[in-house]
């Protein structure tokens, strides 16, 4: 049999099956992104956010198959693409992840970016493509370089960020009394140094870090208000930010963190709207100004994005910032995913 032979006859055995979801795979400073371009059930609802909804109420277990193993691993990361509401957006997005649904995604974002020039989704412009991205936190803009053709570096501006908490005291079980700030950069975070919890997002081993973002988590969502002046559906505390407390602007200094999020997931990434976050708090604290450049970087990976202070703004009653985040997305290839009718752990599993 010769290899054209073997390609039909998959072609055939794949027809045979309900499930197949075909993707886009990148990654972002290290972070995966999986795009889900086709295979997805029709997500119902008039908005975003009810599509959200329904995709957690009804759909879940897409979710599960993608994004657990044998398919993914406890810290994959993908993107469903679903019609927009807003007449601005060239696409939608939901995110998903080892516990359910994000609200923003800056790390998918600029990866995104790339992915909808490339993909016909948006007529490709030099020397930049603008792409609007309606996701579940707002509608993001993208600006896309593009030269000879090709698609390059990506930033994007985020929605208001803001300061939810500041100097926020909380019992952490194993760590103590830490003192927390609390942001929003299209997901909110709790931002803590790493002295705080006795730890250093260098040398400390990531399992070590993932435990202590994890607890800090744990202990705000059983004892801290989170509310969005817009959505309840926004009003949750997303995950925590360990940094390494050098706040103070430097335009060539780096300052280091490491993001865990969901279900102890660890971002490999510096954290699109975590940074995001990071500079709205900067800023509120007189440690940026507007219009300066900082460099973030993941204190595991290494990787960078750079992130500036654009203008202020105001959402409800809190007074923030737009910022504006730049990185990298690169492909990685393209998947083919099905699910055999008798094969029960193709359904999605992880061992914790």
């Amino acid at each position: 049999m010769n290899v054209n032979e073997r390609s039909t006859n998959f072609a055939t055995f794949l027809e045979t099956h309900d499930i197949c979801f075909k993707t886009v795979e990148m990654h972002t400073g290290g972070e995966p992104v999986r795009i889900v371009v086709s295979g997805y059930p029709l997500l119902e609802g008039d908005t975003i956010l009810e599509k959200r909804n329904y995709a957690k109420d009804a759909k879940d277990h897409f979710r599960k198959m993608l994004m657990f193993e044998p398919r993914g691993h406890h810290d994959m990361y993908g993107v469903l693409l679903v019609k927009p509401d807003n007449q601005r957006a060239d696409i939608g997005v939901l995110f998903i992840h080892n516990e359910g649904y994000s609200t923003m995604c800056g790390h998918a974002v600029i990866s995104l970016g790339r992915f909808a020039v490339d993909y016909n989704y948006v007529k490709l412009t030099e020397p930049e493509t603008q792409v609007n991205i309606q996701c579940p936190c707002g509608l993001v803009k993208t600006t896309v370089e593009c030269k000879d053709g090709k698609t390059g570096a990506v930033r994007f501006e985020s929605v208001v960020a803001f300061v939810s908490h500041t100097g926020l005291q909380v019992e952490v079980p194993g760590y103590g009394l830490v003192t927390v700030d609390i942001v929003y950069g299209g997901a909110f975070y709790a931002i803590i140094t790493d002295t705080e919890l006795g730890v250093n997002v260098v040398d400390t081993p990531i399992e070590d870090i993932a435990n202590a973002g994890q607890a800090v988590t744990s202990a705000l969502q059983g004892s801290t208000v989170i509310e969005h002046p817009d959505s309840e559906d926004l009003s949750f505390l997303y995950g925590t930010i360990i940094t390494d407390g050098k706040d103070e602007w430097h335009a060539e200094k780096p300052t280091s963190s490491i993001c865990i999020f969901a279900e102890k997931q660890v971002d490999r990434s510096p954290c699109g709207s975590g940074t995001t976050g990071r500079v709205a708090l900067q800023y509120h604290k007189g440690q940026i100004g507007l219009g300066q450049q900082r460099i973030f970087k993941n204190s595991k990976t290494m990787s960078q994005f750079t992130a500036t202070a654009l203008r202020e703004a105001t959402l409800g009653k809190y007074k923030g910032v737009v910022v504006e985040v730049k990185g990298h997305g690169y492909y990685t290839g393209e998947g083919l995913y099905i699910r055999e009718a008798k094969d029960d752990l193709g359904r999605g599993f992880l061992i914790n």
